[in-house]
């Protein structure tokens, strides 16, 4: 299903990194901030703005972090701090404001509503964060989320992880940003890993989440750009196929502009 990605990563690297600093440039900020994860999406975005030349802030923001996610984010901010003078990084251990959060706020016994509307709490609290320290710091949030996630299935969290000034790989295949990885030297142990959006502080997948691999979550979305559909696809493409348009569905509210009633100018008028 798979479709293997055949970008230009040196070409689309430099484009990417202009568009990046001229975009700075023009906002008359410092530079960007990124939240680290410890995954593929975060460890490009942020590399991508060090080769800017402008302050590239890495920000930890553990909560009840998986040690694996955060070995890998650490891994990689000191290869970039060693590889670019401007990458700067600092930690922010919000498990005790989550904590306190939980404590204060009414709960429930729906157990699955519970544990995703926490999940969403740690990708807000972390937003709130790093628009704190981008405000300190004149910095721009640089978005992490790739073309499968924000604009095919809609896997993340709105105003929390989606709450960003620019998206520099939002219009790039998961595959893509695979491909620049290994072109940008990111480590190892991050482009093998499974991808994961660690809110629940276990090893759980993105795929076991999803219910689909971002290569099978790829095929779909190309798939359905080009009015596929599915009377020749095979049992699991057919699965893969609906698991898309379930989630393409129910996350349009994501990706489309906020709702705006609009009162007739009658009324406006008395």
């Amino acid at each position: 299903m798979a479709k293997k990605s055949t970008i230009k990563v040196g070409e689309i690297t430099t484009f990417i990194v202009t568009w990046l600093k001229d975009y700075a440039t023009n906002a008359n900020v410092n530079g960007f901030i990124v939240g680290i994860s410890g995954g593929v999406d975060s460890a490009v975005t942020s590399s991508l703005c060090a080769q800017t030349g402008l302050t590239t802030l890495c920000v930890e923001m553990p909560i009840h972090q998986n040690r694996t996610h955060v070995s890998r984010g650490r891994e990689h901010i000191e290869q970039l701090k060693k590889r670019f003078p401007n990458v700067k990084n600092v930690e922010t251990d919000l498990t005790l404001v989550f904590e306190t959060f939980k404590k204060e706020v009414p709960s429930t016994e729906n157990e699955t509503k519970l544990n995703l509307s926490l999940a969403n709490t740690r990708a807000r609290l972390r937003m709130t964060t790093l628009y704190y320290l981008a405000g300190i710091h004149g910095l721009l949030v640089a978005g992490t989320g790739n073309k499968v996630e924000d604009f095919g299935v809609g896997f993340y969290t709105k105003y929390g992880d989606g709450g960003v000034d620019l998206s520099p790989i939002a219009d790039l295949m998961k595959s893509d940003v695979y491909a620049l990885g290994d072109y940008l030297k990111i480590p190892k142990s991050i482009q093998n890993a499974a991808p994961s959006d660690g809110l629940f502080g276990d090893s759980r997948t993105d795929e076991e989440q999803i219910g689909a691999s971002y290569d099978e979550l790829e095929w779909a979305m190309l798939e359905a750009e080009s009015n596929g559909k599915n009377e020749n696809f095979t049992k699991r493409e057919k699965e893969v196929f609906e698991i898309y348009k379930k989630l393409n569905t129910i996350n349009q509210h994501k990706m489309k502009p906020i709702p705006v009633c609009l009162i007739p100018l009658e009324y406006k008028n008395s």
